[in-house]
């Protein structure tokens, strides 16, 4: 019988042969095909948080115009720049609940309604008042969607796909940053506001037409919905082609029935492990490095930097560029990651994100001392910071919002993804925060040599503490951080079809209690 016949006319058999040959039926290309729809509808909603972030991009320069619409003070342009990210972990502290409570795929539906009104209100703001509000809105919004879209993808995909699909959220933000400067470039600031309120109702309708979580479907007693939406997520097929996966699963989110006080304990006691505190400290660490080795700044104050740096090219048009080379950057991460893996990837993105910043040091000294002539060589700071900002998304801003939906046991993944979260919105805003006060204090090429050695700081830092999740299932990273194996290197290449008949019968979220017993 055809493959195509197969699919089409697969059907429930007891005898166990058959299934198999149903299971076998379903091409990968098939089984790709929906969990790529289902993850892009979930980051239209990331493009539609982006464009909140590369709206300050454009916004503060046209403030610190003479003849702007809402006169700002130096102070407040400096809150311009992270107020929504000094908000986003008061989101992420309910993220999690919220997710838990109502879905993950109503609770992403419903963050688009606040996106809205805040992109109207910076259409007909006046005074700074309104601006600050329409600020508050979209960081406490990003921080609710945050536990939603990252459990979202974990809980959708099979795992070799996981990590491909996983870097694409990142890649949706910066696509929402680059729209940002594009529009920019080209109309107002209140003009790209309106146009921006087309993306979030975009989202709403795209959810619309994508299932729930299998998972948290299952977790909730609704077996059949549960089992419909895998079919849907496993190229529509029947019920007879999931079975293995969806036995699996409904074992995997099973509560056991006495919910006593020591079972409850037992949930805290997963904090305590380091299975959790572990990989905690590494994305941690991975997002106060791409926080403070200055690529998030350079997003944010585009812009300014360009001006003060007297870039050969307008200052909006060198923004564009930039913003380009973040989204090529973030595309060329979701197609190797999984061939280079993350270790390599990581390493390269911090090696050449440090020489550049470091050049860009030297330049800056050299030419505050008059030993070479600036104007002559500005194309030189431009290309490099736009080098840098492609650099800096090949891995180090990619890299710790993989691992965040990774990394984490089962148990604790929904509330340590939102932490993580949380933890590297607080660190990107300090470092926006004190950007001018570092410039005025450290002069500009001052502030570049720190960012370099950030760069080359936390380089040391993931080579000696990074594991090489790539290729691996959520099984083994996790006996990764209960000392049971190391994950250093990637899998070899003829272990593969092992690991993807294992995973294909084994669900995304693996529940091992005792995990760290076998140490």
């Amino acid at each position: 019988m055809a493959v195509s016949e197969c699919v089409k006319n697969g059907k429930r058999s007891d005898d166990k042969s058959s299934f198999t040959i149903d299971e076998v039926c379903v091409s990968k290309f098939r089984q790709a095909l929906p969990q790529c729809c289902a993850v892009g509808a979930k980051n239209l909603l990331m493009l539609t948080f982006g464009s909140t972030l590369g709206f300050s991009t454009i916004l503060i320069p046209a403030l610190q115009k003479e003849d702007a619409d809402i006169k700002v003070t130096m102070e407040e342009l400096t809150w311009i720049s992270s107020l929504n990210l000094f908000l986003v972990p008061i989101g992420c502290l309910v993220s999690g609940p919220l997710s838990q409570y109502l879905g993950r795929k109503r609770m992403m539906m419903l963050t688009n309604i606040p996106f809205m009104m805040a992109w109207l209100m910076y259409h007909y703001s006046s005074n700074s008042a309104m601006l600050f509000t329409a600020l508050a809105m979209t960081g406490l919004t990003g921080g609710l969607l945050e536990a939603p879209v990252m459990t979202y993808v974990a809980e959708v995909t099979q795992p070799y796909l996981r990590g491909m699909l996983s870097a694409t959220s990142t890649m949706a933000v910066i696509l929402g940053i680059f729209t940002q400067m594009l529009s920019g470039s080209l109309t107002d600031w209140k003009t790209v506001a309106m146009i921006n309120l087309a993306y979030p109702i975009l989202c709403f309708l795209a959810l619309c037409l994508v299932p729930e979580s299998p998972h948290w479907l299952a977790a909730k007693g609704r077996f059949a919905e549960s089992e419909r939406a895998l079919c849907w997520l496993r190229g529509w097929c029947n019920p007879s082609q999931v079975q293995t996966e969806f036995q699996a699963l409904c074992e995997a989110v099973q509560k056991p029935v006495d919910s006593t006080d020591s079972n409850k304990n037992e949930v805290w006691r997963a904090y305590t492990k380091r299975t959790f505190y572990m990989p905690f400290i590494l994305v941690s660490v991975t997002f106060f490095i791409g926080a403070f080795n200055g690529t998030s700044t350079l997003q944010t104050y585009a812009v300014v930097i360009f001006a003060k740096l007297k870039a050969p090219i307008d200052n909006y048009t060198a923004a564009v560029f930039l913003g380009i080379a973040q989204l090529v950057g973030t595309i060329i991460s979701v197609l190797t990651i999984h061939f280079m893996g993350k270790r390599k990837l990581s390493f390269l993105s911090l090696i050449g994100t440090g020489l550049c910043l470091l050049v860009i040091a030297i330049y800056g000294y050299l030419s505050d001392v008059n030993y070479l002539d600036g104007t002559k060589y500005t194309w030189l700071p431009t290309t490099l910071i736009i080098s840098a900002a492609f650099m800096a998304n090949i891995g180090i801003r990619t890299l710790p919002w993989i691992l965040a939906g990774e990394v984490f046991p089962a148990k604790v993944r929904s509330s340590a993804t939102g932490t993580a979260g949380m933890t590297n919105y607080i660190l990107t805003s300090i470092s926006n925060k004190i950007f001018f006060y570092m410039i005025n204090g450290m002069t500009l090429s001052g502030t570049f040599f720190f960012y370099s050695l950030i760069s080359f700081a936390g380089l040391c830092y993931l080579y000696f503490m990074l594991p090489e999740t790539e290729g691996r299932t959520l099984r083994e990273i996790e006996e990764h951080y209960a000392g049971i194996q190391n994950l250093k290197n990637r899998p070899r290449r003829e272990k593969h079809a092992i690991k993807e008949k294992w995973a294909a019968t084994n669900p995304t979220i693996v529940h091992d209690e005792n995990v760290e017993s076998k140490l």
